[in-house]
């Protein structure tokens, strides 16, 4: 998830040239349907199409963790990141909602604002340096009465399709997990992951605001599906949580190199062509 929010002069005050060469760079097809011809996947081509995104962001943000926003006037979710990354959108055919989105934020526009959202967050020093064509996942984010099949489907194989074009080999992004319970669905989920899922240590990231694992309770836990996908599809967790207060939600890093990704999915999103 996010913790770095600011209003919206920040998305607006960026280089209109630069959020032009963003917006023109389009490796997904903008009109790929799915199956059942009920959604569309593109990364979004306006600003308008990127402000509907940050506006999903906001609502299903707000309701589901309690999240603070300084541009809440607004009904947006907008940071500094936003001008930076390119907004993968899944819109509905039936209504022209958009229902799904991703951002992706590439090394090369990384490098441009000077970091990864993530580390804001974590330590990741022994990452970075390791895995130079390192692209980051952000604001993962589907309407509540969306969350089928296709609607994720179209949104990994729209990342996909954008790593195989750009030759990019690995993936991060945070996995968040909501501290309304004070942490213990969270501290449990770590004691669970346990040494299997876990990265090298020469890969290792450490939480600048980590939680007190020891002194929290545990409770009863299943992972968050997103934590599931990842999971399922080959990533690992790269260390213990960060506490996100504007979130209010314990972030695990998520780590997925195309080159160790489970073979049945690899398959599926790519066709054998990464």
């Amino acid at each position: 998830m996010t913790h770095a929010l600011a209003d919206c002069s920040t998305f607006e005050s960026s280089s209109s040239s630069s959020n032009a060469a963003l917006l023109r760079a389009r490796p997904v097809r903008p009109h790929q349907q799915s199956e059942d011809r009920l959604y569309q996947v593109g990364l979004a081509e306006s600003i308008d199409e990127i402000r509907e995104a940050q506006r999903l962001r906001f609502q299903v943000f707000q309701a589901e963790y309690g999240a603070r926003f300084s541009s809440e006037g607004l009904g947006l979710d907008v940071d500094e990141f936003d001008a930076y990354c390119q907004h993968l959108i899944v819109r509905s055919t039936e209504t022209g909602e958009v229902v799904g989105t991703y951002r992706i934020l590439t090394p090369e526009n990384a490098a441009r604002i000077g970091r990864y959202y993530c580390e804001g967050e974590f330590f990741m020093t022994r990452l970075t340096r390791q895995t130079p064509r390192l692209v980051e996942l952000g604001r993962s984010c589907v309407h509540p009465a969306h969350r089928t099949g296709p609607v994720i489907m179209l949104l990994w194989g729209g990342i996909f399709r954008f790593m195989r074009e750009h030759r990019y080999s690995h993936l991060i992004g945070c996995a968040s997990v909501s501290m309304r319970d004070g942490g213990g669905v969270a501290a449990s989920l770590w004691d669970q992951f346990g040494a299997s899922k876990m990265v090298d240590s020469t890969l290792e990231c450490f939480p600048k605001t980590p939680l007190n694992l020891g002194r929290i309770s545990r409770a009863a836990a299943e992972a968050p599906p997103l934590i599931r996908a990842y999971l399922r599809v080959g990533a690992r967790i790269c260390g213990e949580p960060n506490w996100d207060p504007d979130f209010n939600t314990a972030d695990f890093v998520m780590l997925l190199g195309l080159g160790s990704m489970n073979p049945r999915y690899l398959r599926h999103f790519s066709d054998g062509k990464l």
